[in-house]
């Protein structure tokens, strides 16, 4: 096991970009900060850009077990979450759990699925178990969802309220490769068989060192508190917002520079850091006020970002 607890986390980051996810690597790094970090991410694009592609290979690279849950309008908690069913050769109900008992969950289209439904799924996000007929059962650790949704298409969807878009930690999404390998990407097809080969390239006890290394190792200086709550209390204060972000978007901010920070070799935050990380872990939390709908959150706060004054080291 190598010394430095951030080496097969890089090396995970570098081959899934080298080989696998070409021209991605923008979503690989925020996929992996929102792992370090213990939180999950939302990935907002249109089909056919690599959103499951990215999910699948995470876990493998990771050695992580995978569940995918295909969110649809008739799908029930039960499909997510698990059931009792009743074993007549031990005369008692036994418990099947659904896919959310993965370390990495993929909700494929999660604004397609119902309310309710998209409720049981992130209540299990937030408390990390899952309680079926008064029975409480822990999940898997590390636990993480990746959950996707096609923000054109808006027919037949859920849109997810603002209370449950809060739970994600990161939204992003993947984007059109550059031209040159979008062509290379062409000429090679699909790589869906290749990635099913990913093995693991990070051990279980290497991802937990990493994840506690953000957690205890990186420090976050006053400066940088004050700076994070600056950004965040301006978008409370924001003349075309009804609501800004929470505390609790704070400390994702916070959580979030953190495992940049660790990424990047430093035991200590930046501003640069938060920068980097304010419209990804923000913009999906600010409710802009009616007469504003057609707005781009992401422009709000780059203003922000462009005026609140930057912390001297």
């Amino acid at each position: 096991m190598a010394d430095d607890p951030r080496i097969p986390v890089l090396r995970v980051i570098d081959t899934l970009t080298d080989r696998y996810l070409r021209g991605k690597i923008q979503a690989v790094k925020l996929t992996m900060t929102s792992l370090l970090a213990g939180g999950h991410i939302l990935l907002e694009d249109i089909p056919g850009l690599g959103k499951t592609t990215l999910a699948l290979a995470m876990a493998k690279a990771l050695g992580l077990s995978f569940g995918r849950i295909q969110c649809t309008s008739d799908l029930l908690p039960s499909d997510i979450t698990g059931l009792s069913i009743f074993d007549r050769n031990q005369n008692q109900f036994r418990f099947l759990p659904g896919p959310i008992f993965s370390n990495l969950v993929l909700a494929d289209e999660i604004n397609r699925a119902m309310p309710k439904t998209q409720s049981a799924l992130l209540e299990a996000m937030e408390e990390r178990r899952v309680t079926v007929e008064g029975t409480t059962y822990p999940l898997p650790e590390p636990f993480m969802v990746i959950a996707t949704q096609n923000p054109v298409e808006q027919v037949g969807t859920y849109p997810l309220p603002e209370s449950q878009l809060d739970r994600f930690l990161v939204t992003t999404g993947i984007g059109y490769p550059p031209e040159a390998m979008e062509k290379a990407i062409i000429q090679a097809g699909s790589i869906r068989d290749d990635i099913l080969d990913i093995a693991p390239l990070i051990s279980a006890e290497e991802l937990q060192l990493a994840r506690k290394a953000v957690r205890g190792e990186v420090h976050l200086s006053p400066k940088i508190v004050e700076y994070i709550y600056r950004l965040t209390t301006a978008t409370r204060e924001h003349p075309l917002l009804t609501a800004g972000v929470s505390t609790r978007g704070a400390i994702n901010l916070a959580d979030t520079a953190r495992a940049s920070a660790f990424l990047a070799g430093r035991d200590h935050v930046l501003p640069e850091d938060a920068k980097a990380l304010f419209i990804p872990v923000c913009a999906h939390r600010l409710i802009l006020r009616p007469e504003h709908e057609t707005l781009d959150r992401k422009e709000i706060l780059q203003s922000l970002l462009d005026t609140t004054p930057v912390p001297l080291a």
